[in-house]
């Protein structure tokens, strides 16, 4: 029988190509909505993170039949809120995830043809308008399910946006991390510019600030009103077997890009924005890890068993094969 605490590490693994899979075209969108001429370098690559997304759905399926294995709730003798129910939980998901592939498909498909004609670019609007609202309505929904409610009596009005903001500097990161691996192994047939990393830093640095904005606030209303029911979760996390990984997570997303980013010279250093996005990257998948395994801490720590490094080798082994091919199949790189 697999730990809850092994279990998690898929569990997590879901989320980071869910959410990569989704911010690429909500990036897209954005861009497009504040008319950043910046856009035309990489909206196309942004959105083949798209790609993904039916690796996201088998993962989902798997979660879903785990049952027990993924929410710990399922099967518990004690009065759950009704929102703690799997066929409820199972069809709010697969539903809410048939749905957003159907807009965000629509959105790559019109992003295509919009400058074909002014009709097409009147529906490209409409919909790169919808795309922000709905991407913030999902992942609010997903961080509740796989996150917050894995603990049923616990939540906190911050821990959604907090998820959102997190997951979103996350993906900024890892396009970094492709732009610039693609660019140094000339993969590209027509490279961005030099000053897209400047751009994405920009934006790196303004997603860790109001990353430790949302993360001080959730702690600090949880903190003041000391209700047992909200501390103990934190104090589990910050203080129990996990709380190495607490502090290593909080390092990761704040301490270390903070200070650099700040920097002018960081933000227009290829070599230091890169870094920089592997310590968020790295940081944000401990983060997830921690918030999943950490409600029910144990001594197991991740990637320390065969099940965790193989799993996670085969989910990121699948999803760098399918965003490779696409890029490939829309003529962006080699």
């Amino acid at each position: 029988m697999i730990s809850f605490a092994s279990w998690s590490v898929l569990t997590v693994d879901f989320l980071i190509v869910l959410h990569l899979s989704l911010a690429g075209v909500a990036l897209a969108a954005l861009l497009h909505l504040v008319n950043a001429r910046w856009r035309f370098d990489i909206r196309y690559i942004s959105v083949a993170f798209f790609s993904l997304y039916p690796l996201a759905f088998v993962l989902l399926l798997v979660l879903l039949f785990g049952g027990s294995m993924t929410f710990p709730w399922v099967g518990s003798f004690e009065k759950l809120p009704r929102w703690n129910n799997l066929p409820f939980l199972a069809t709010r998901e697969i539903l809410a995830l048939v749905l957003m592939g159907l807009l965000y498909g629509s959105f790559i498909k019109l992003q295509r043809v919009s400058d074909e004609s002014a009709e097409n670019m009147s529906r490209f609007k409409t919909v790169a308008a919808i795309v922000p609202f709905a991407h913030v309505l999902y992942v609010s929904l997903v961080s509740w399910d796989f996150e917050m409610t894995l603990l049923p009596n616990w939540e906190s009005s911050m821990y959604a946006i907090n998820h959102i903001v997190s997951v979103s500097g996350m993906y900024l990161s890892m396009l970094v991390l492709l732009l610039f691996l693609l660019d140094k192994t000339a993969s590209f047939i027509n490279p961005p510019k030099a000053y897209i990393y400047n751009y994405l830093a920009q934006m790196m640095l303004g997603f860790t600030i109001l990353w430790i904005y949302t993360f001080f606030a959730q702690y600090l209303i949880i903190w003041y009103a000391n209700f047992s029911d909200e501390t103990e979760r934190i104090w589990r996390m910050q203080d129990g077997p996990y709380g190495g990984l607490f502090w290593t997570f909080f390092a990761l997303k704040f301490v270390v890009p903070f200070p650099i980013l700040a920097i002018r010279f960081s933000r227009h250093n290829p070599n230091v924005i890169v870094a920089v996005a592997i310590s968020i990257v790295l940081g944000t998948w401990i983060e997830r890890y921690t918030w999943i395994s950490g409600t029910y801490p144990s001594s197991h720590m991740p990637m320390s068993s065969l099940f965790d490094i193989g799993v996670t080798v085969l989910v990121f082994g699948a999803a760098v094969a399918i965003l490779r091919a696409k890029l490939r199949r829309g003529l962006l790189i080699r």
